[in-house]
């Protein structure tokens, strides 16, 4: 009488790749800094972004890197016109 044993081995060692992982860069914070209706002080930075995907309305300016802030001191409002997001700033 023939007895088959099956035997499956499995690997001990990690693969070879494996230390070849494991780095990745800091989160870079974008995103909206104050929301509609809130108060911004002159300077303020607004929206950070990369590219325009929100572009500058009345009292906004944007920086070298498409960061949006507040020219003058007021209240914000989320505005989309012309088919295009934009952030303005109003007097109180």
């Amino acid at each position: 009488m023939l007895l088959q044993l099956q035997i499956q081995l499995f690997a001990s060692k990690k693969g070879a790749g494996s230390t070849r992982n494991g780095r990745d860069s800091h989160s870079k914070r974008l995103g909206a800094k104050l929301s509609d209706g809130q108060f911004a002080k002159a300077g303020a930075i607004i929206y950070r972004q990369r590219g325009t995907k929100i572009h500058p309305g009345f009292n906004v300016g944007r920086g070298g890197d498409d960061t949006l802030f507040a020219k003058i001191s007021g209240i914000i409002k989320f505005e989309k016109k012309h088919g295009r997001k934009k952030i303005s700033v109003y007097l109180q």
